[in-house]
Order: structure tokens, then sequence, then C-alpha cells
């Protein structure tokens, strides 16, 4: 056996067995001394949810007792955890003091890296930006990726944005197979990015832990922590950038799948518009994507490189944007559909990079292509964050980790970036 063979079953097996293991939470627990970890979390994750909140709430929430409240309370008001935000009014009774979880608690850095583009935000726990660094770049190599997230790291640092001390760790979102997928324009030394170390590299940075995933499912638990979640416990995210991306969560919790590939909508098989007979089907993301965008329009006579070139396009570059989302608009209602019949989630939320006016449009399409189908079909929404989602999701990841959030998941400790996709069907 190859050893790349042997190490990329070991890694698939890790997955597997972190499936497993991980119990998500919810706001139940009980009030015994030996869990009064797992207590703890239960009370966090109550005030992180349902903030502002008062003591005699989260009783009623959790069914824990008042003593308990109060003894757990105090000490996260200790740490610096949570804090006192107001008194509440207007109710028998002395004033309600309502707690809320304290933005300064901890902070993370997300980066998010994509084909187009490098995003590092400095974020606090409660989602506050607090530092951002973009940099507008196609197709970043390793080496660039490395020297650019150093410095926006130090950035932060020297201007005191982030309190080094309370730094819970760096989140990098970043899609799988990077280096292998063949989109349009990919140079030939790209190919660098399916033999390097991501994990290694950012771990030789810092002495903050690292936390990695696929920068679909950081958006997915972005929009779950600080955006739709707080409406949709189960919802299936679909991320418009430069490659098409999918995540899934149930029940307030991301839904990985045995190797980590569920919402991948990408390999989202549909009928080939060419074929007149409709017996011929292609991935979606052979053909919907913002490269396939720009792609379409350059074949009009219209360069575009960036999203943001797409809001100031004339009348006949509206026009032309109009038709590709048009066309697209039948595939997607289509994957709507599937995802409908197979996961049943409440809602499938649209974000990524696309400008949130053109996002408006797709899915006013879309839902036309819906209305005729299944009504019991899950309704479709622009996502609630800005194209920073991925980014910010990705420095939720060491926030849930710190604040034992349901969303947290101990396999980011662990993961790198999916590589060898001539491997992947020999599991």
């Amino acid at each position: 056996m190859y050893e790349a063979d042997k190490i990329f079953r070991e890694a698939v097996l890790t997955m597997r067995q972190f499936n497993d293991a991980h119990n998500f939470f919810d706001l139940t627990g009980a009030n015994v001394e030996e869990a009064g970890e797992h207590n703890r979390g239960v009370i966090l994750r109550c005030i992180h949810r349902q903030a502002p909140i008062s003591r005699a709430e989260i009783a009623r929430q959790t069914g824990f007792t008042k003593p308990a409240i109060a003894r757990i309370v105090d000490r996260l008001l200790d740490e610096g955890l949570v804090m006192e935000a107001r008194r509440r009014h207007g109710l028998r009774g002395q004033p309600a003091i309502e707690l809320e979880i304290n933005p300064d608690a901890c902070f993370s850095i997300g980066v998010n890296l994509d084909r187009d583009h490098l995003t590092i935000l400095a974020v606090d726990a409660v989602g506050n930006v607090r530092g951002r660094v973009h940099h507008e770049k196609r197709f970043i190599l390793p080496d660039e990726f490395v020297e650019l997230t150093a410095d926006a790291i130090s950035h932060f640092q020297r201007s005191r944005l982030v309190d080094d001390a309370r730094i819970a760790g760096i989140g990098i979102a970043i899609p799988d197979w990077l280096g292998e997928i063949p989109v349009l324009e990919r140079p030939d030394d790209y190919v660098q990015w399916s033999t390097f170390d991501v994990r290694k590299a950012i771990e030789a940075l810092t002495d903050h832990p690292v936390f990695i995933d696929n920068e679909a499912n950081a958006a997915a638990m972005a929009e779950l922590d600080y955006g739709l979640g707080a409406e949709s416990r189960s919802f299936f995210y679909i991320a418009i950038n430069a490659c098409p991306g999918g995540g899934l969560v149930l029940d307030g919790a991301g839904h990985r799948g045995a190797m980590g590939l569920s919402g991948e909508i990408g390999w989202l098989p549909i009928a080939d518009a060419d074929d007149p007979k409709g017996a011929k089907v292609q991935p979606l993301g052979e053909i919907f994507s913002l490269f396939f965008l720009y792609d379409y329009l350059a074949k009009h006579g219209i360069e575009v490189s960036r999203p943001q070139d797409l809001l100031v396009l004339d009348g006949h570059g509206r026009m032309l944007v109009s038709s590709w989302l048009k066309q697209m608009s039948v595939h997607l209602a289509e994957a709507v559909i599937h995802i409908g019949l197979i996961v049943d989630p409440d809602a499938v939320i649209v974000g990524g990079r696309l400008p949130i006016r053109i996002v408006d449009e797709l899915l006013r399409y879309v839902n036309e292509h819906l209305q005729s189908s299944d009504p019991n079909l899950p309704s479709i929404h622009r996502a609630s964050l800005s194209e920073d989602a991925a980014a910010l999701g990705g420095a939720a990841m060491p926030t849930a980790a710190a604040l034992m959030l349901g969303s947290a998941d101990p396999r980011q400790r662990v993961r790198s970036p999916l590589q060898n996709m001539d491997r992947l069907h020999a599991i």
C-alpha cells in the first residue's frame, strides 16, 4: 500500500471515530457534583442562545435549581465569560438582572482562503468583527498565504484589536481539494496546495490552537451562531463562491457525514441543458459559480473579475447577469427539491460572495420555479451574514470551543483540508 493511501485511510478512520464519540449538547443537564463542567456548558450555551436572559429564565430553560444557577453564574462572572448587562423593569418585585456573553471573554482569528481572495478577521466572543484584512487576489500560493496570514495576525496584535492572552485560537475556512479541482484559469503551480500541510504551517506561526474546516461548513456555522440560526436550527447552506459549496446543519449542529463530505452540492448531478433528450447529466459545480458568471460575461464582451464589479455594470451588463441568473435558477430550484426530499431541513440559505442584490434576484427566479412544487419544501432565504461569512465561521470554531457551544466540533482540531481526490473512490 502506498504511504499516501495509508495516511488518507487513517484520516478517514479518525473522522469516523470522532463521529462516534462526539455528542452535541442540548439545554438539559443534571444537578450532580460530577456533572459540573457539563452544567457549566449548558448555562453558557443558554446565555449565548437566549441573551439577554435572567437567572430565573435560565432555571426554567435548564431545570437547574436556583442555588446551582447562582453558583455557576457567579463563577462565569468571575472568569469574565459573562456579564450583567441591565436590569429588566416593569415586572413585579425586584428588577431582574439580565446576563449576556461578555464580548471580551475571548477573541478568535478567522481565516478564509479561496481561489479568488484571502480574508482574515479578528472577532470577539459575540461575533463582532474587531479587525479585517482582505486581499482580493486570485490563486494565492501557499507561501504567500502563510506570509499574509502572519502579517494580519501581527497587525491585530500590534493594534491591540485583540487581547493575545484571551485568543481562543485561529480558525481556517478553506475549500477541500483546493489545488485539484480544475476551475477556470487555474495556473499550473496551484497544484502546490495538493501537498501543502496547512495545519503544520499555521501551527508554526502561533502557540494558539488551530482549527480547520471546509469553508462552506464554516459559513453555515457562522449563520447558525450569529445569523438565521436563531430562527432555524436545521438548514442547508449554499455558498456561491469561486466554486459552489454547501453545509448542512441539523438540530443546531453541523452534520459532516462519515467522511466529512456532506453538503458538497457542487457534485450534485443535474440535467445537461445541451442535451435535448435530458439523458446526460453534469455536476452543478461545472456550470454554477462566480467564475462561471464571469466567464459568461466575458464571452459577451464584458470583463469582470471581482464581485463588486457586478454592481457597477451598465444596462446591457445587468441584462446579461439577469439572463445567467434565470438559467441557473432552474438548476438551483432542482437542487432545493432534492435537498428537501432527502434532508428535509427547515430552510435552504443562500450566501457566499455573490452580492446581496444579485442573490435576491436569483432567489426571486428560484421561487418562481418552486411555486408549482410541493408546498412542504423548505423555504429558501438569503443568508443574513455578509461575504465574510466563511471567515467569521473560521473565527466561530475556536469561540465555540472556548464557550462550549453546541456548534463546537473536536474534529476541527485535527482536521486538514481533503487532498488526493483520485484516492477518494478507493475508500
